[in-house]
């Protein structure tokens, strides 16, 4: 299942948030954390992905500085 690699990545860098599959057969997700983690883990799903996946494009939006974190881990959502 793709998804759980994306999972192990996160727990690994220390960033939270979520994943999701969309019916579109794209990816969606959420991701907090230190700035240079959400980098990192920027960077990781733009050029490295689940072996099974195929990367075209990543789009990053919605980028802001937060005081605290609205997830305590990070999961697959369905």
């Amino acid at each position: 299942f793709p998804n759980q690699y994306t999972e192990e990545e996160a727990r690994k860098l220390g960033v939270v948030g979520w994943v999701k599959n969309t019916s579109q057969g794209t990816v969606t997700g959420q991701v907090q954390g230190p700035e240079d983690k959400v980098n990192e883990m920027k960077s990781w799903l733009s050029k490295v992905g689940s072996p099974s996946s195929r990367i075209d494009r990543t789009n990053f939006s919605n980028e802001k500085e937060i005081s605290k974190l609205d997830f305590s881990g990070f999961s697959t959502r369905y």
